[in-house]
Order: C-alpha cells, then sequence, then structure tokens
C-alpha cells in the first residue's frame, strides 16, 4: 500500500492485471517518442530503419489493453492484411479499427491545431471525430496528442508532463537517491566538454568505461558508452541532443571482472498503472547486444530460482519505483529494466532499477499475448531479420507448412507478431514471440525454425 493507502500495489504473478475498460484512439506515434527532440528522433529513423511498420505491433494488443471492440489505431503505414487475417482468423483475435496518418501529417495536424497554418491533414481530423473515442493515448502524449484530444473534446490517458517525467531517467535518478534505494555511481555532465571531468571521477572509483543517458532515451538512441577513461581525446563525439533536456547523466558501467562484479545480468519488470492501482504482472530477462541494445525477451528469467531473494527484492523495488511514476501522473503500462550484480563474496545479489520506459515497451506487446494464451507458461521473442526479403503470405507459410505457427488449440507454436517492411514492401525484419510451456520449449521452437526453415536469419535490435 503507498499514497496514504490509497494506491495499492498488487503483484499478480504472471496473471493479466483488469486493464482498462475504456475506448481509444491509440496513435502509433513512435518517431514522437522524443518529445521534440528532433536531433534524437533522426538518430532512431537512422539506426533502425523500417520504422514506419513498428507500430503494426499495436494490432493484437489494442483490444486486449482497452477491453472492447471499438477502439482506434492510428498506424503510419497500411496494415499487412495476411498478417492480419491470421491474427484475427487463426488466433481468434478482436482488431481494431485502423486508420493511416503518416509522421509527416501528424506533425502538420499538431502545426495547425497549434497556429491555425493550412494544411491538408485536417482531412484525419473528420475520420477522428466520427469515431467518437472518449480516450487519446500513443506510445507518449506528447504536445501534439494533447492539441488533438482537445480539439476533438476528449482526455489523453496522461497528461505531456506525466509522460515526459515518467521517461525521464534524471528524474527517477535523483529519486532513488532521496529514498536511498540502489543507484549508479552518477556525474551529471552540463556538456561533452564536462566529459572528462565526470570520467576521471569514476575512473577512481575503479569503472574501466563509463555510458552516457541522455535525459529522455528509447532503443538505445540516447545511450552511448564511453571507454579508455584516461583518455579523454579518444572519446567519440557526442551529438547535441544528449543535453538537450539539460545535463547529461554519466555513470558507472558495471562490468563482469571490475569492483568484485562475477556476473551481471538484466530482467524486465512489467506494469500497469491505473487511477487506484499499481500492478506488477510479468517479469522477464532483457536479451541485449554487448552495449546493452534491446533484442528480445524471454519470460520467466531462467535463473530466478537461483539467486536468493531477487523476486522479492525486484518487487520491493518495484513498489517504490511504481509509486513515484504514478505520483508523476502517468497511466497505463510500463517497463522497469533492471540490473541484478552478482559480487564475488556475496550470497545475494546487489539490485538496481536501470531505467522507467513509461509506454508500451517491446516487453508489453509479447507479455500480453502470451499471457492471454497461456497465463502459466513461458515466452521467448526475438527480433529477426531475413537475408532474403520475402512477402507476409511466403512467410507465414514457411512456419505453417511444418506446423510451427502458433494457434490457441496447440499452446506452443511461433507467433509473428509484427512484420517490418522495406520499400520493397517485403519483409525485411519482423518479431516472433515463441509461446510453449517453458523457456526451454520455447528456444527449442526458434531452433527449428532456423534448421527446417530454407531462410538465413540474423538476430536484431528492436
Amino acid at each position: 500500500m503507498s499514497n496514504g493507502d490509497k494506491i495499492k500495489f498488487v503483484d499478480t504473478h504472471g496473471q493479466l492485471p483488469c486493464l482498462w475498460s475504456r475506448r481509444v484512439a491509440f496513435f502509433a506515434n513512435l518517431l514522437a517518442l522524443f518529445f521534440g527532440n528532433e536531433q534524437q528522433t533522426q538518430a532512431l529513423v537512422d539506426e533502425v530503419g523500417e520504422i514506419d511498420s513498428y507500430g503494426g505491433r499495436l494490432i493484437p494488443i489494442i483490444n486486449l489493453l482497452f477491453r472492447g471492440e471499438d477502439n482506434l489505431l492510428v498506424l503510419e503505414r497500411e496494415p499487412d492484411e495476411a498478417l492480419c487475417r491470421y491474427l484475427r482468423e487463426d488466433l481468434g483475435l478482436s482488431l481494431p479499427r485502423m486508420q493511416v496518418m503518416q509522421h509527416c501529417d501528424y506533425v502538420e495536424l499538431g502545426e495547425h491545431l497549434k497556429t491555425g497554418k493550412k494544411t491538408d491533414a485536417i482531412h484525419h481530423l473528420k475520420t477522428l471525430a466520427n469515431h467518437g473515442a472518449e480516450w487519446l493515448d500513443g506510445y507518449v502524449t506528447d504536445e501534439i496528442l494533447s492539441r488533438i484530444a482537445e480539439h476533438l473534446n476528449c482526455q489523453t490517458i496522461s497528461s505531456t508532463a506525466a509522460s515526459q517525467d515518467g521517461n525521464n531517467k534524471f528524474l527517477l535518478h535523483q529519486y532513488q537517491v532521496e529514498q536511498g534505494l540502489p543507484a549508479f555511481d552518477t556525474e551529471l555532465a552540463t556538456s561533452a566538454a564536462d566529459l572528462p571531468r565526470c570520467t576521471k571521477i569514476l575512473a577512481e572509483k575503479g569503472y574501466s568505461s563509463v555510458v552516457l543517458r541522455s535525459q529522455i532515451g528509447a532503443s538505445g538512441i540516447g545511450m552511448m558508452r564511453l571507454r579508455n577513461l584516461n583518455n579523454p581525446a579518444e572519446f567519440p563525439e557526442v551529438p547535441d541532443h544528449f543535453f538537450y533536456e539539460g545535463p547529461c547523466l554519466v555513470q558507472g558501467w558495471l562490468e563482469k571482472g571490475i569492483l568484485g562484479i562475477k556476473n551481471v545480468r538484466s530482467p524486465s519488470t512489467q506494469l500497469f498503472l491505473d487511477e487506484t492501482h499499481i500492478y506488477a504482472y510479468d517479469m522477464t530477462e532483457q536479451i541485449l547486444s554487448s552495449d546493452s541494445i534491446h533484442q528480445g525477451n524471454e519470460s520467466p528469467p531462467s535463473y530466478l530460482g537461483q539467486l536468493p531473494g531477487l523476486r522479492e527484492e525486484t518487487i520491493r523495488q518495484a513498489e517504490l519505483a511504481g509509486n513515484w511514476l504514478h505520483q508523476t501522473g502517468y497511466r497505463g503500462t510500463a517497463s522497469i529494466d533492471w540490473l541484478v550484480v552478482e559480487r564475488e563474496g556475496k550470497t545475494t545479489p546487489d539490485v538496481y532499477v536501470c531505467e522507467i520506459n513509461a509506454r508500451v515497451t517491446g516487453a508489453t506487446y509479447p507479455s500480453l499475448l502470451a499471457r492471454h494464451f497461456h497465463p502459466t507458461g513461458a515466452w521467448l521473442l526475438r527480433n529477426l531479420r531475413l537475408s532474403q526479403p520475402l512477402s507476409s503470405e511466403e512467410l507465414l507459410a514457411l512456419f505453417d507448412e511444418p506446423g510451427h505457427l502458433f494457434r490457441p488449440e496447440k499452446e506452443s507454436g511461433i507467433l509473428p507478431l509484427n512484420l517490418n517492411f522495406g520499400e520493397d514492401n517485403l519483409v525485411h525484419k519482423g518479431q516472433f514471440l515463441c509461446i510453449a510451456e517453458t523457456t526451454d520449449e520455447c528456444h527449442q521452437l526458434l531452433n527449428l525454425v532456423e534448421h527446417d526453415l530454407p531462410i538465413q536469419w540474423d538476430t536484431d535490435r528492436d
């Protein structure tokens, strides 16, 4: 119990909480993640690729997150009919209505509502008004989404300030320090010229590298690792967008071989916040690259029972961190990313809140779907890139013919959650969800695909 016994924290032990009973128009505004930081937004576009089809991951979960069958999903490109047919007919999922609004139209519409500037994008307002949603939501609630909601005389799930504050790593770090929670050794750099001062302090504490974190970032954007701390002249150039919100966090990089560390793990806890509750409903292990770029998740973490007190400590801190997030005014799904550090001579690990992502995250989609179809089972999500692009029909057939495609009556299989298309309108990458009784069986399913299908795959970033 928290907030003067008004807000309840509930650990659901893997069961989905009671989600929104609201009728919504949800914007897949992925390029709004950085709240007007245009340089950072461009870095996301350059790094990720095929970004306009990422919103397709929302298609199977919107009517699970917002219970009902009359929600509207605003996408940046036309949904793939073959995949939608599989989700609707084979999986029996209810899909939302869909409307296409490219990011440039979203920006122009926001400018029109702010200044009255004429734009052809105004026709989108009629479709939105005809749908008559009572609520608007998106990956984030930026100023544009708030203006659209005001024009349509409806509400946003979170305010712009709450959405922005809930994703701010500096505000979270301040709270951790104030509450006496475990926190990373951190220095604040006001500019790139200030970095040598910060890295010198951290090097003297025993760190061999540091990570720079802009106050708001996502998918590895706004994060940079610096090595060779005693040679600042060798540091890579740090883009100005790292300092868009103010000072940049410079944090000691916890890794095997320093400060008595023998192992580092990266679980995450999935949250849902409504007006009166904070729910912790799933725990996953993040699959990360060597530079901590997200490449997938699995649930439950295979080592959970091997580390005494780990789950209890994450739940203890999740209640406090969730309370901070609730106090910002943020409502909806979120993920707490952890760093679990095993040290020589210690029987229990050190547990740190690494960051909170206050939005639908890369773990939200698979968790909602897997817990919907198999509440007591396990799941594994991997981002896979095809060496040879295929049509969606060809790809689904390749999964279906050997019997790998997930269907509810089987309780195990691979569910193509979303497909990312190139300019040739072929699938270049996708997010693939393995569902089974155990995580070992999930990995076996992925191995079957790699061996049975006549195409080559490479793991890829989220």
